[in-house]
């Protein structure tokens, strides 16, 4: 579990420089309302990752927070550089919020597997809460873009299902 955890960890520091840096890079007509989305999505993030260590903690284990240990357990997909349009910072934004839901589904499965219930409890209130998070940011993108949802994923097929 404590594995499980450090590599849940890494990826939720990570989708948290990646909620700033959308925050921090965005323009457009929208600015306002997705600088003010993006910092929440980050500051929202900043319980999760005390949570996760200190279950890790609480198991016995040691906890591998660093900014380098993070850079190479991420899971997540490097936040896309050298955009600054309110929609692209959106969409890629929500494909964060969706591969971080993916894992968060797993690591579900991976502690009930594991008969480890308070684990599965932690990532189950968090995957919660990241699906709440998805559903604002995709909000946005439906909105600044067309009236048609094609061009992003609906948040169920992008944070996957749980089995």
């Amino acid at each position: 579990m404590v594995g499980l955890l450090n590599k849940s960890l890494a990826a939720t520091i990570d989708l948290y420089t990646h909620a700033k840096q959308a925050h921090w890079n965005v323009r457009g007509v929208h600015f306002m309302a997705l600088h003010e989305l993006f910092d929440k999505v980050s500051l929202d993030t900043l319980p999760w990752i005390d949570d996760i260590a200190e279950r890790a903690g609480q198991l016995g284990g040691e906890v591998s927070g660093t900014l380098r240990q993070t850079a190479k357990s991420t899971s997540l997909k490097e936040y896309p550089l050298g955009i600054a349009e309110d929609r692209k910072h959106a969409m890629a934004l929500a494909d964060s919020l969706g591969e971080y839901a993916k894992l968060v589904r797993s690591a579900i499965d991976q502690a009930d597997d594991a008969e480890d219930a308070d684990t599965a409890d932690l990532f189950t209130q968090i995957s919660r809460e990241v699906d709440k998070m998805l559903w604002f940011v995709e909000s946005h993108v439906v909105t600044i873009g067309s009236s048609s949802s094609s061009s992003a994923a609906s948040p169920r097929k992008r944070a996957g299902k749980r089995r």
